[in-house]
């Protein structure tokens, strides 16, 4: 997916993604991802965040939100989130936040020096009802790339191997929308998207459909 400069409008839609420097992994361990995982409610105000806070994440009472998040999901060396702009400047202060906040964390973990992320954070502007409904599968589907590293070109090898790792893979929104109660349920905020999936069966059955689509990086635009 391309770099495109745009400019952030309250209340459209919008895809952000970034990856580790020269494709280097920014996710190493589990406490990485859930580090991370937190950030995503964390930095969604204008307070300062601060490390020692990151235990309080997910139930703590948040001061008014920069975004809205509506679904998300953390590879081992990149990261895509679909999210809508709350206050003015509220993205690029969110990412801001994020990005220096895990970069901070993850120097210091593992005592290194220098910029952790590829740059700044690209983004793409959502502006039709048919690519944003797409953006949720494909954000949700990106996992099973860990699997089956080709599978959008050759199609699926096993379809239910794939979804048994969907089910199982925890750093992603997959499972809120599946229906699993969990803390990470808090990061998003469903009511400020389309209510493409009203139903459990909703969901699944996007999903499955994108299964049988070949070349999914194409579709739709």
């Amino acid at each position: 997916m391309s770099k495109r400069k745009i400019s952030f409008i309250k209340g459209e839609y919008y895809h952000i993604y970034n990856r580790g420097n020269s494709k280097q992994k920014i996710f190493n361990d589990k406490e990485d991802y859930q580090i991370f995982t937190k950030f995503l409610r964390l930095c969604n105000q204008e307070e300062r965040i601060r490390l020692r806070n990151v235990s309080d994440h997910f139930l703590k009472k948040d001061s008014e939100p920069l975004i809205s998040i509506g679904a998300y999901v953390l590879m081992p060396n990149h990261f895509h989130i679909l999210l809508t702009e709350k206050m003015d400047n509220g993205i690029t202060k969110f990412m801001q936040k994020i990005s220096t906040g895990y970069a901070m964390y993850y120097n210091q973990k593992y005592k290194r020096t220098g910029s952790l992320f590829e740059g700044k954070f690209k983004s793409q502007h959502l502006d039709n009802d048919k690519y944003l409904k797409y953006i949720f599968s494909y954000i949700h589907l990106n996992p099973i790339k860990l699997i089956d590293k080709d599978w959008k070109e050759n199609g699926l090898k096993d379809r239910d191997r794939a979804t048994d790792f969907l089910k199982s893979y925890q750093y992603s929104s997959y499972l809120d929308y599946y229906g699993d109660e969990r803390a990470q349920k808090y990061i998003l905020n469903r009511r400020d998207f389309p209510d493409y999936f009203p139903t459990k069966e909703h969901f699944i059955g996007e999903i499955i459909y994108w299964f049988d689509y070949k070349n999914t990086e194409a579709l739709p635009r």
